[in-house]
């Protein structure tokens, strides 16, 4: 979403604007975008929030849903210094939103319009602070899938990158159709533009591109239509020719189209250093050229919240206007959040409590049909779809396809007291007994070979990856990841014990693992449409001198573990 230019910056609310979201009182709109608007409000202790809501037509769209929760749990886990932290939100009611900490400055995007590049000194620690951003962005499982300018914040203490994640949830199938890709085609990287896996390089690349842009004020692959952008960024090299020479390493090695050779965030942060003559960057106070900077004062000025409480609603979470006189007939109607929003895990502030006295039970998910998971060691890609922004682009289609549910692998009834039929739960509910759990040690799965949760023992086989739960493909395990294309697989932290309830309870589900971030003892679960859970042990991989390329896994199953997704 983008944020208002220097000449609009809190623009007033429209008529069919809310005027309070879940007792947060709207005093100014920030801007919109391709998922929605930005409005600025305040927390009961006057701090300025960010209030993003979701267009309707994305909020009516089930698999939106599930994966707008995913990403927005997931990036409430990022608190690092360089982002703006996600504080509050409500992804099951009528209209999805979430509240982020409001940074009083400009984006990258509107820094360059209104004052054009930026020098080299000033982009070095921009870079060096995006790239530290994306750490923990990654850190978390999320790919950002949409770094561009408008994405990127310049605050008085370094830059601010927004957005992360949220991308990802607009690319469901049912939104994008057939052939139609959700993105900003100037910032994309080549294997986006293409359709294709996703991964942490292509925050790099994108990350090369921000670069290019903060340096020079244009695009690295210059302007025109979608399609003509998207066929420069795939097929032929960047612009580089204006680039100075102290970036145009780091510049160069970023836009690089092949994934493997690209730096990683950490490289990137070491090549700012050394073109800035340190070997450690200081940020010092003025990091910002001086008009610049002063576009922070008129931000930081923000309207204030109305020293009047926000009028009660009847229930928790209603979005509420002030009395105004009586309209004209053709006058819109003010959309009303009328569901309490649910706290995510581990916010318990009180501005996320329902008020006193009300309680409202939020209206029942849609159930989700997903396709069997796969467990699949990939060559350096992951199948993932590519990241969304504002902007729409018709591609063609990528041709993947979802491992489908063999014929031996039929869902059996969970034990315990059955999840009724039509309760609305998104998530599977586990049964009242927990089911003991199969074993099996050591399994060298090599590429080629998959396994079925249904085997007893799991062994390896040599079939069709349709036909089996998990899978193992792929050159090279040396640049390869632990791959679910149910998206129910989740990377266990050091600390966590891989226990039943534990799988149950994680939901920083991700697509993709990389191998290298495993070692000797890493755990990771997997949940399958039919109801079994699976954790997975790490146990290592061949050696470079093998020439068999595999991994050596444990796998701990419970079948009927929690009950099987409508449709499976």
């Amino acid at each position: 979403m983008n944020s208002a230019g220097p000449s609009g910056i809190f623009q007033p609310l429209d008529g069919d604007d809310p005027r309070a979201i879940a007792g947060y009182r709207l005093t100014a709109k920030l801007g919109s975008g391709g998922m929605g608007k930005v409005y600025l409000s305040h927390t009961p202790g006057g701090r300025p929030v960010a209030i993003k809501v979701i267009r309707p037509e994305f909020s009516e769209d089930a698999e939106f849903r599930r994966r707008f929760t995913q990403e927005v749990h997931a990036a409430q886990r990022v608190q690092g210094l360089f982002t703006a932290p996600v504080i509050d939100s409500d992804t099951d009611g009528a209209i999805p939103w979430l509240a982020t900490a409001y940074v009083p400055g400009p984006s990258l995007a509107a820094a360059v319009a209104e004052h054009g590049q930026l020098p080299v000194s000033t982009v070095l620690l921009l870079v060096a602070g995006v790239a530290e951003a994306l750490q923990v962005i990654h850190r978390a499982g999320i790919v950002h899938r949409d770094l561009k300018p408008s994405n990127v914040l310049l605050a008085a203490d370094g830059p601010r990158v927004i957005d992360f994640g949220i991308a990802r949830a607009a690319d469901a199938p049912s939104l994008t159709g057939s052939g139609v890709t959700v993105g900003t085609p100037t910032f994309m990287a080549p294997e986006q533009a293409a359709g294709t896996s996703i991964t942490p390089a292509a925050d790099v690349f994108a990350l090369g591109q921000v670069a290019a842009y903060a340096a020079t004020g244009t695009p690295a692959f210059g302007g025109g239509t979608a399609h003509g952008v998207l066929y420069r960024i795939v097929h032929e090299e960047p612009d580089l020719s204006r680039i100075p020479d102290r970036l145009r390493e780091l510049v160069s090695r970023c836009l690089t189209k092949d994934v493997a050779g690209r730096p990683s965030v950490s490289e990137v942060i070491a090549l700012c250093a050394a073109a800035s003559g340190q070997t450690q960057l200081r940020r010092p106070e003025d990091w910002l050229p001086t008009a610049v900077a002063a576009d922070l004062t008129t931000r930081v000025a923000a309207p204030a919240p109305r020293p009047t409480p926000p009028p009660e609603a009847p229930e928790a979470g209603v979005a509420t206007h002030p009395a105004q006189p009586p309209a004209p007939p053709a006058a819109p109607v003010p959309t009303a959040l009328d569901h309490p929003r649910t706290p995510p895990p581990g916010f318990g502030a009180a501005a996320s409590a329902p008020s006193a006295g009300t309680s409202a039970p939020p209206p029942p998910k849609k159930k989700r049909r997903r396709s069997a998971v796969a467990l699949v060691l990939a060559g350096a890609l992951a199948v993932a779809g590519a990241g969304g922004g504002a902007v729409y682009v018709v591609m063609k289609s990528d041709g993947r396809t979802k491992t489908g549910q063999s014929a031996d692998h039929k869902p059996k009834a969970a034990t315990g007291t059955p999840t009724p039929t039509g309760t609305g739960s998104d998530t599977p509910q586990p049964p009242q007994e927990d089911p003991q759990p199969v074993d099996t040690e050591g399994i060298e799965l090599p590429h080629g070979y998959y396994l079925s949760f249904a085997d007893d023992p799991v062994t390896p086989k040599n079939t069709h990856a349709e036909e089996a739960d998990a899978a193992l493909d792929g050159n090279d395990n040396s640049d390869g990841g632990i791959h679910a294309p149910d998206e129910k697989l989740v990377l266990l932290k050091p600390d966590q014990q891989g226990t039943l309830d534990t799988c149950r309870s994680e939901t920083r589900f991700t697509p993709r693992v990389d191998i290298s971030l495993l070692t000797e003892g890493s755990q990771m679960c997997v949940t399958t449409s039919s109801g079994t859970i699976a954790l997975i042990t790490f146990q290592g991989k061949s050696a470079d001198s093998d020439p068999s390329s595999y991994v050596t896994l444990d796998v701990r199953v419970w079948r009927d573990a929690v009950a099987p997704q409508q449709g499976s």
